[in-house]
């Protein structure tokens, strides 16, 4: 079994199979207090050691079938934290189990955990927390097994202030007063489908809920509640889409959790409560956003990667997946014009990371690397263009689904590598084995830079977005008279968005033009999130000082990283106001999401 570099826990030893976790928040003191108790099962004879992840973690005490365990903290890592040592006081048998229990605390400064005062919330009037563990932030609030390799199932229950809701990835079991303390109350949870640990997700707020679906609530601050259930209400016929396509869906309730602006993505896979960015209710890929969460119900969620060098097993399904429900939803050209805008994503973020460097491998080495540095669109696009080049491969997408189907019941509540993946492959389509040899398979997974092979794609949306993309980088000063607000009359925004891609991937126009496209086309007054931050980026990149306050507004009126972080490398590459840029950042760093905050520090060279 590979080791997984990113954790210090050895389930080859030891299992953890079960977790009840109780635990209380205190906003006070920005830190969760409690107990994490495992059942956990020995692999090998005479085990006398449990190694556990931990960050930022005090622990207090620990016991083994009731009985008072040593324990020690190993040598502290840059990023990975610091192994938790328990030495069991008695030997175990190979498949003996044992229950452990941990009373720890987490730190306010926990890299899982993002604390809001009552005056950053919508409502002004009440604190609110959530977390955020994928990939390895889960040893931030609790001592775990923090590696996808193990699953586990939970049992929660969390102390509250009593005017606020938590909520997790499970099932909720109810409430009930605390009665250590009258004037908060206690929530019940439980998962009883095997995750990992990554998928473990708490919050804690002013929330309110509607029902948009037989299975489907909307959860998010009373501010936002009518609005997010109005733009999420396509969920269910999603849902039925993706069972269609995948096999049944197993975990019972599929909510929906919108949260404060400076949540870090645009969304998370929690089991039974995706986490949704608020920038979606401004977005027209929202239906893309809530397709794919969905999908991580079988891709991610039920067959996961063994370790995060093998992400692209979670990410590029998942995305092969939301573009067949999208296809299914609005015919076969969207899926292609969908992909291709994918193709043209990872032709940027390898412009960005470098055509040599080794993290945009579909399968990178993670040794010594921090999973959220190497974090990228590469295990998602290179990912599809993958299996979008083998459906082409092997017959087409009817019988690529018949594959990926099979895949999910072969490994559903499991952990696997490529090679399983591959294997599977090759004894699915064991009529076409002379043409799965035919694959590259060497540069695709361990190769830098684009893929060896480019898809076929359907051009019937993209053409418009080329020819006026073509328009404007051939445009001479005497032809900028020629564009006029009518250029845009046949496009989508969804053609709007591709627009500006295509322009983002060539050389920075003059800034006579992008004054030109403003004066023409009026992208300021767009508050489309999608549409705002390519067009800013543009008009950055071409040096044009008047966007300088309003892509910094955008940098930090939100902070979703697939937006901010753009912006921020945009403006400190902008000599004009690099100052500005750092300044800016170092003002927002407090109340910003302790993984952004950290990585947008790297990006404008100022990590502490």
């Amino acid at each position: 079994a590979a080791a997984d570099p990113s954790s210090f826990a050895s389930p080859s030893c030891c299992l953890t199979r079960h977790l009840y976790l109780r635990c209380r928040v205190d906003f006070g003191a920005q830190a969760l207090r409690g107990t994490a108790t495992f059942t956990a099962r020995a692999e090998r004879e005479a085990l006398r050691c449990l190694v556990l992840d931990t960050k930022d973690l005090q622990v207090f005490k620990v016991t083994v079938n009731g009985q008072d365990a040593k324990f020690v903290f190993g040598e502290k890592h840059s990023f990975k934290g610091t192994p938790l040592e328990i030495t069991l006081p008695f030997e175990l048998r190979r498949g003996q189990e044992t229950i452990v229990e941990i009373s720890f605390e987490s730190s306010p400064k926990s890299s899982a955990l993002q604390w809001f005062t009552p005056e950053q919330t919508s409502g002004k009037k009440h604190p609110f927390l959530f977390s955020q563990c994928q990939a390895t932030h889960c040893r931030a609030i609790f001592p775990c097994q923090d590696t996808p390799a193990v699953k586990l199932t939970y049992y929660a229950e969390i102390s509250v202030p009593k005017e606020l809701v938590a909520l997790m990835s499970a099932n909720r079991d109810g409430e009930m007063p605390d009665p250590e303390d009258s004037s908060r109350k206690i929530y019940h949870f439980s998962q009883n489908v095997p995750i990992p640990c990554y998928l473990i997700a708490l919050v804690v707020g002013a929330l309110e809920s509607r029902k948009i679906g037989p299975r489907t609530l909307v959860w998010a601050e009373k501010e936002l509640v009518d609005k997010s259930a109005y733009e999420f209400a396509e969920a269910e016929a999603m849902l039925k889409t993706a069972e269609d396509l995948a096999g049944p869906y197993v975990w019972g309730q599929y909510d929906l959790l919108v949260l404060p602006p400076s949540f870090p993505y645009g969304g998370m896979e929690n089991p039974c409560l995706t986490f949704v960015t608020p920038t979606l209710l401004v977005s027209v890929t929202l239906i893309k956003v809530i397709a794919h969460e969905i999908s991580h119900s079988w891709t991610g969620n039920l067959v996961t990667n063994k370790t995060w060098e093998h992400f692209w097993l979670n990410e590029g399904h998942t995305v092969y997946l939301e573009r067949r429900i999208g296809g299914r939803l609005f015919g076969e050209q969207f899926r292609h014009f969908q992909a291709l805008g994918g193709w043209r994503e990872l032709q940027n973020t390898i412009n960005t990371l470098g055509d040599k460097n080794p993290v945009t491998n579909l399968i990178p080495n993670l040794n010594e690397v921090d999973p959220d540095v190497a974090y990228s669109s590469v295990p998602y696009e290179k990912g599809f263009a993958l299996l979008f080049y083998l459906e082409q491969l092997l017959g087409g997408p009817d019988v690529f689904i018949g594959f990926l189907k099979a895949y999910i019941q072969q490994f559903a509540y499991k952990s696997i590598v490529t090679e399983d993946w591959k294997k599977f492959l090759y004894s699915y389509f064991k009529d076409k084995v002379d043409v799965l040899d035919k694959v590259d398979w060497n540069s695709w997974f361990h190769a830098p830079g684009m893929p060896p092979v480019k898809p076929t794609y359907d051009m019937t949306l993209a053409n418009a977005c080329v020819a006026l993309s073509q328009r404007w980088i051939k445009a001479k000063e005497s032809d900028l008279g020629s564009f006029s607000s009518a250029d845009l009359k046949e496009m989508s925004s969804h053609q709007l968005i591709e627009f500006l891609a295509l322009l983002l991937l060539e050389d920075p126009l003059p800034v006579s033009h992008v004054k030109r496209m403003q004066q023409v086309y009026d992208f300021n007054a767009i508050n489309n999130s999608e549409i705002r931050f390519r067009w800013l980026r543009l008009c950055i990149k071409s040096k044009w000082e008047e966007a300088i306050p309003l892509a910094l507004k955008m940098a930090t009126d939100q902070g979703r990283m697939k937006f901010t972080r753009p912006l921020f490398r945009d403006l400190y590459s902008f000599d004009k106001c690099r100052d500005l840029a750092v300044k800016t950042f170092l003002e927002h760093r407090a109340s910003m999401h302790p993984v952004t905050s950290m990585l947008v520090g790297k990006d404008l060279k100022q990590d502490q």
